[in-house]
């Protein structure tokens, strides 16, 4: 089973956490020190327009801080203030949860269905329906499904986590109450609140990072920061008391944390154009205005006399490495990868369901789409937050 650790560290102005998996950069984010990200915060906002043609809202969630609202995210709007008929129109005051941060040119965008995340549930608003995650086996989802079955639940929705699979029937049952009342204080307190309120903030992304991490998988958080230590404390005190043991404050001033990892190492290899493979292939990741390129070469490697079989094993490696930057550099949207070409359509179709596989570990959603008739292979990947490179032009890196 693979081993995770996660890595949260403080300078003068960033605020820096990485995700190990088996020593392994998988993950990093990094934000200014006197800043937090917007996404996952929950506000009143005011519907300033609806433009129909293209089935969205425009909603003013600070002033001036126009959000894109999909309508099909607006299901069961909850409104502050009451209203005689259920359509959204301008000027309605309601409550969204940021889902996307801005990304380029584009504003964030909004959601009405609220979503509360716990260690091994989801709590949302929009979606009154009870869904499981996909990661979750048929005899896992039958067994906890008997658990919440005898849960009287209200005009809410329930996702699983894959965590549940560790969780017991009490532990299921404590983390429900838990989201439900925070959700009914959420309300209750919405409509007594302006317009432009943040009325939950988010999560820091280290807290977010811990929470969504695979409880049997992480064996260790580490910070050099005292007050970072004590914060952490207290949120896996609250949402995580089993993995209280698992945090340690790094104290060796001899040699700082992020030396010991090699965080800023890792942090330029993650923004850098060219990727090397062990191999001696590499790769050549280049971001554009509408989609990510993805370029594999065969770079300084030499080895095998048989053409075919040497290019299968470059694009093999390139896959394990692509699933990688996917997730390290949050590339996001869609994703056109090159491939060394192969002549064997059955190696092609194997490279292919090797992706699948591989990004099916992806936290975010994404998908290996298909390959095209030139042979580049189509993948998404959900939009959600900055890629890294956005994040450290943000930090002056």
């Amino acid at each position: 089973m693979e081993s995770s650790r996660i890595i949260t560290y403080l300078t003068e102005h960033i605020l820096a956490d990485a995700l190990y998996e088996d020593g392994k950069l998988m993950e990093l984010s990094l934000n200014p020190a006197e800043e937090t990200s917007l996404l996952g915060s929950i506000y009143v906002g005011k519907v300033k327009k609806i433009v129909k043609n293209i089935q969205a809202a425009f909603v003013e969630i600070q002033p001036s801080m126009l959000c894109y609202l999909p309508l099909e995210e607006a299901k069961n709007p909850i409104y502050v203030k009451p209203k005689k008929q259920p359509k959204l129109i301008e000027g309605d005051e309601l409550l969204v949860q940021v889902s996307r941060e801005a990304v380029k040119t584009k504003a964030p965008s909004v959601t009405s269905n609220i979503s509360l995340n716990g260690k091994y549930l989801v709590l949302t608003t929009g979606n009154r329906m009870i869904g499981y995650s996909a990661k979750l086996k048929p005899s896992e989802k039958t067994s906890i499904k008997e658990v919440i079955d005898a849960w009287e639940i209200p005009e809410v929705g329930l996702i699983v986590r894959t965590n549940a699979r560790s969780a017991k029937a009490e532990e299921l049952q404590e983390e429900y109450q838990k989201l439900l009342s925070e959700y009914q204080f959420l309300v209750q307190q919405a409509i007594h609140r302006s317009v432009y309120s943040c009325v939950r903030k988010s999560r820091p992304s280290y807290l977010t990072s811990i929470l969504g991490s695979r409880s049997e998988q992480l064996k260790e958080i580490v910070t050099d920061d005292a007050k970072l230590y004590q914060e952490i404390l207290e949120f896996l005190t609250e949402e995580m008391p089993k993995d209280t043991e698992k945090l340690r404050l790094y104290k060796d001033q001899a040699l700082p944390l992020k030396a010991l990892y090699r965080m800023e190492k890792g942090m330029q290899d993650a923004l850098a154009e060219r990727v090397w493979l062990h191999s001696g292939a590499y790769l050549v990741i280049e971001p554009t205005e509408a989609l990510t390129v993805i370029d594999v070469n065969t770079g300084k490697y030499t080895g095998g006399k048989d053409k075919q079989q040497t290019i299968q094993k470059i694009n093999k490696e390139a896959t394990y490495e692509i699933a990688r930057q996917l997730r390290l550099r949050n590339l996001s949207g869609i994703i056109l990868v090159d491939f060394v070409d192969m002549e064997d359509e059955k190696a092609k179709q194997e490279l292919l369901q090797l992706m699948r596989e591989l990004l099916k570990k992806d936290p975010q959603k994404a998908a290996a789409v298909d390959l095209t008739a030139l042979g580049l292979m189509e993948l998404t990947r959900k939009k959600q937050k900055k890629t890294l490179l956005e994040q450290a032009k943000e930090c002056g890196i």
